[in-house]
């Protein structure tokens, strides 16, 4: 089996860029890396993640959301993750079930346990080696992520979480903290606000020693 590596944190993080880097970090080292993402990854996927972040859907309600999204990992999890871990690669996806938590529990009002619930029907509570969790103030990420969406032209595309309130991201925030003090084992927090290269440094440590615990050469 490979590895299976989340990436988490609140709208403008900087996950993208630093899986970007990560990427290169496995290539430079021969490693066999599969990089994806949530909601998305495959062309299913990719089309509910076009229902799930177009600004003109604000109407959608959170249990919507984690049909929608739960429908995509399903479908990700089937087609992509696992058959990547079964040949031994290295599996890194920006944003996964601990989104689901956060976004769709903490800030959405859904019941953990029913979201829970659904994973363990649904995908047999697969959950990642580890988990990577970019910890920002909501601000700073807003920002980032607005003026990001603003640069590339996808403010519509991909623009309706970033539309909600400050309050719903400190919620987000403050759930993906949570999950983290209770399974200290499978989190690794950076300080999303220190230097692109300070940041990508921290991480690179972080996955070299989880390499070398599943007994990869690097």
């Amino acid at each position: 089996m490979g590895i299976f590596i989340s990436v988490e944190g609140i709208e403008g993080c900087g996950k993208t860029t630093q899986i970007k880097l990560l990427s290169s970090y496995f290539e430079k080292r021969k490693l066999p890396c599969r990089v994806t993402r949530e909601p998305g990854g495959t062309r299913v996927g990719e089309e509910i993640r076009r229902i799930f972040l177009h600004s003109d859907n604000r109407e959608i309600i959170p249990l919507t959301e984690l049909l929608l999204v739960t429908a995509s990992r399903v479908q990700h999890v089937n087609e992509i993750i696992i058959p990547a871990l079964d040949r031994n690669r290295i599996v890194v996806c920006d944003r996964f079930f601990d989104a689901t938590v956060a976004y769709q529990g903490y800030a959405g009002g859904i019941p953990l346990s029913l979201i829970y619930r659904c994973h363990e029907l649904f995908l047999n509570s697969i959950k990642p080696d580890l988990t990577i969790l970019f910890n920002c103030s909501v601000e700073a990420g807003l920002e980032r992520s607005r003026n990001r969406n603003k640069k590339m032209g996808i403010e519509k595309q991909e623009g309706r979480f970033e539309e909600k309130t400050l309050k719903f991201h400190e919620k987000v925030r403050r759930g993906y903290m949570d999950i983290a003090e209770k399974e200290q084992g499978r989190f690794r927090i950076i300080d999303a606000e220190k230097s692109i290269e300070s940041i990508h440094d921290e991480l690179c440590l972080i996955i070299t020693e989880k390499l070398k615990e599943k007994g990869y050469a690097v």
